[in-house]
């Protein structure tokens, strides 16, 4: 039993070690030279008018993580959508559970006012 997790464990230290080397070698051979050019704040190469740092709505935040979550929640359904015709009624029923909780959710966020973009 013990041989097999070999295996996954291998498979799991060359998975953790490939991004490590990656960020070391970017750590090693990186520019470390830094200047007052390289420091200053570059926004297509234009001089910012009135104050660089200025506070957003939060409504925007909102606005775009509703839309990645029902977005990501959409990608679920392809899977599901492409097995239909295989898949026993417990999955049907199983998605018009899913897609229950993802309707309250948008009438809870709508109601909430993270649609709007006022």
């Amino acid at each position: 039993m013990s041989e097999s997790w070999v295996f996954v464990a291998v498979f799991a230290l060359i998975a953790l070690s490939i991004p490590l080397i990656g960020l070391l070698m970017a750590f090693a051979l990186r520019p470390k030279r830094s200047g007052p050019i390289k420091n200053s704040t570059y926004e297509c190469g234009l001089e910012t008018i009135g104050e660089t740092w200025i506070q957003f709505k939060v409504q925007y935040y909102l606005f775009a993580l509703v839309f990645v979550l029902f977005d990501v929640e959409t990608v679920f359904l392809y899977p599901w959508a492409v097995a239909y015709n295989h898949l026993p009624l417990f999955a049907l029923v199983e998605m018009f559970v899913f897609l229950f909780i993802l309707g309250v959710g948008l009438v809870y966020a709508w109601r909430k006012g993270a649609l709007e973009w006022v």
